[in-house]
């Protein structure tokens, strides 16, 4: 499966990403007093969110109907079963952003 790999050692960070043909820039940030990650989106050099947390098994942006965020589920999950948390030490170790196509159809 797909995955977007998020580098701990350079958060805070901006990098561009093509999803489904439209390209974001996506800035991952953490919080490090409570131990979560979260997620800023830009389109064409506006934010569509700021602070999308995220939650182990919870798509990200599926709280939002806005038609300018990735029409791609992207699920932070862990295909071994390891752990069911998003945090310092499990994020790109067993826990990964995996990119569904197609997943957000009807958002």
């Amino acid at each position: 499966m797909e995955y977007i790999e998020i580098e701990k050692e350079q958060i805070p960070y901006r990098f561009e990403i093509d999803l489904s043909g439209v390209v974001f820039t996506l800035e991952a940030n953490y919080n490090s007093e409570y131990d979560f990650f979260t997620v800023d989106v830009e389109r064409d050099g506006e934010v569509l969110i700021t602070g999308n947390k995220l939650v182990y098994g919870v798509p990200l942006f599926s709280y939002s109907s806005d038609e300018r965020l990735p029409q791609v589920e992207i699920v932070p999950y862990d295909e071994a079963g390891i752990t069911q948390e998003v945090t310092w030490s499990t994020l790109g170790e067993t826990v990964f952003l995996y990119v569904f196509e197609g997943g957000a159809e009807d958002g």
